[in-house]
C-alpha cells in the first residue's frame, strides 16, 4: 500500500533508450507502476524494437543489446495500447520533465497516437531531490566538513572550503567499494591525483565539453546534429562544418581542439 494522497491515478515510468537526443533516439525499454486511488499498483515493463541499431555505450549502460529487441514490438505497435493504460493518469519519474516524458511524447507523436499532457500533473523526484538536498558547494561543505561555509561566493572562502571538501571526500571514500552497471567492483576513490583526474576529467577534450571521448577511447562531439559522431569523420565527410565551429561563438579552446585533431588527421591520410 502506498502513502501518496490521489485525487486520481499517477503513472511513475522510466525509459531505456539508444541515447538521449530526444529527435534521434528511441525508446528500448519502458517501465510504468501506475499508483492507484485505493492504494493498490500495476506494473507494467517492455522492451521495444528501436527499428536502428542500439549504440554500444548505450548498450553498457543499461544492458540491452539489438539481439534483445530484434523479436519486440515497435512503439508504433503498442503506442496505444500504452496510451490506453496511462489514461487519465498524471506522470511521474526521475529526471521525466526534462527527458522521459518529452522523449515518450516524441515516441507517440511518431506513431500518430494523440497524447496529450496539458490536463495532467507532471510531477519530477529529481527536481524535489535537487532542491531539498543541494548538491553546491555549501552543501557539500556542510556535509563532508560538518561546517557552515561563510562568506559563500567570495573567491578566497570557496577556494579554501574547496580544498577542504576534497580532503574530506577523500577520508570518507577511499577504500570504499561501488558496483557498476555490469556488477563490477571497484574502488573509484584513491588519494592519488592521477587517478582522480581519470575518474572526474578523463573523457574531456575541451573544457566546454564540445567534445569528449566515448567508451573506445574515440574524440567524439558531443552537442547537436553530430553528437556521438566521431569528430574524424565528420571532418572528413563534412568540412564545412569545421569552418561553422571555427566562425561561431565557441570557446577559444574548443576551437584550438578542434583543430588539432584535424591537423592530426591530415598528417594520418
Amino acid at each position: 500500500m502506498h502513502t501518496l494522497r490521489l485525487k486520481k491515478p499517477i503513472a511513475f515510468f522510466d525509459l531505456e533508450t539508444t541515447g538521449v537526443n530526444i529527435v534521434r533516439d528511441r525508446i528500448v525499454e519502458i517501465s510504468v507502476v501506475k499508483a492507484l486511488i485505493n492504494g493498490e499498483t500495476e506494473i507494467r515493463t517492455r522492451k521495444i524494437n528501436p527499428e536502428m541499431p542500439i549504440p554500444l555505450e548505450s548498450s553498457l549502460i543499461h544492458g540491452i543489446y539489438d539481439e534483445d529487441v530484434k523479436d519486440a514490438p515497435t512503439f508504433k505497435g503498442i503506442a496505444k495500447n500504452l496510451a490506453s493504460f496511462l489514461e487519465g493518469c498524471d506522470l511521474a519519474g526521475f529526471n521525466s520533465n526534462r527527458f522521459d516524458i518529452p522523449m515518450l511524447v516524441e515516441e507517440f507523436l511518431r506513431a500518430g497516437v494523440d497524447f496529450d499532457v496539458k490536463n495532467r500533473k507532471t510531477v519530477d523526484a529529481q527536481r524535489i531531490y535537487h532542491m531539498m538536498e543541494p548538491r553546491n558547494l555549501s552543501a557539500a561543505y556542510k556535509f563532508y566538513c560538518g561546517k557552515t561555509l561563510t562568506n559563500a561566493h567570495s573567491a578566497e572562502a570557496d577556494t579554501i572550503a574547496t580544498f577542504e571538501v576534497l580532503q574530506g571526500q577523500i577520508a570518507r571514500y577511499e577504500g570504499v567499494k561501488v558496483t557498476d552497471a555490469h556488477g563490477v567492483e571497484t574502488e573509484p576513490i584513491k588519494n592519488d591525483m592521477a587517478a582522480l583526474h581519470e575518474l572526474t576529467a578523463s573523457k574531456m577534450i575541451d573544457f566546454a565539453g564540445r567534445m569528449a571521448y566515448n567508451d573506445k577511447g574515440e574524440e567524439v562531439f558531443n552537442f547537436g546534429k553530430h553528437n556521438g559522431k566521431r569528430v574524424a569523420d565528420i571532418l572528413k565527410n563534412e568540412p564545412s562544418f569545421f569552418d561553422w565551429m571555427m566562425k561561431g561563438e565557441f570557446p577559444l579552446d574548443t576551437k584550438r581542439k578542434l583543430t588539432e585533431i584535424k591537423l592530426r588527421a591530415l598528417t594520418q591520410r
